[in-house]
């Protein structure tokens, strides 16, 4: 009886690892300065959207990624809703390429991936510059999307073996 509840127990976990990962990645805003490494950031948060929205859509809903965004822009200090908004809109483009999808291919998805992204910093700074008036630094942009970019496939490796993890342990 007891390694049926603890069998219950690791698998609801593990169902709702993605979720606890999100949340925990958005409270803790990490920064690689104290490593004296210049112009260096990537944003997990939307390769990690971007994967499970895309791959596993059920992992993670969207009313968790829109508080997700709420508690970012607290832990950030940028206006309310700004980066609700890009994870939404992040959503809603792996929604439309779920859809469009016969047979999924990594390249494809990755290079999908870097297009969301030029959209959404578009968006995000436009709002950012145009309407709040906050000074942005347009290179860390380009950094923060090239460096996401870049380690999206070593995600992308660790996040199917969690999945494989996840769904075996739920079809069990």
């Amino acid at each position: 009886m007891a390694s049926l509840n603890k069998s219950t127990f690791v698998r609801a976990f593990a169902s709702y690892l993605p979720f606890i990962i999100l949340f925990i990645s958005v409270f803790n805003e990490f920064d690689f300065n104290y490593l004296k490494i210049e112009n260096f950031s990537f944003n997990f948060v939307y390769i990690l959207v971007f994967y499970w929205t895309l791959r596993n859509p059920e992992s993670l809903g969207y009313l968790s990624i829109f508080l997700a965004g709420i508690v970012n822009d607290v832990v950030i200090g940028t206006p309310i809703g700004i980066s609700s908004l890009c994870y939404l809109i992040l959503c809603a483009v792996t929604a439309y390429i779920r859809n469009i999808t016969l047979s999924p291919n990594f390249v494809k998805d990755w290079f999908s991936l870097l297009f969301t992204m030029v959209l959404i910093n578009s968006i995000q700074v436009i709002i950012l510059d145009l309407i709040f008036l906050i000074e942005i630094s347009y290179i860390s942009y380009i950094v923060n999307t090239g460096f996401t970019f870049l380690f999206y496939p070593a995600f992308f490796l660790m996040f199917n073996v969690l999945s494989q993890i996840i769904y075996q342990k739920k079809h069990d």
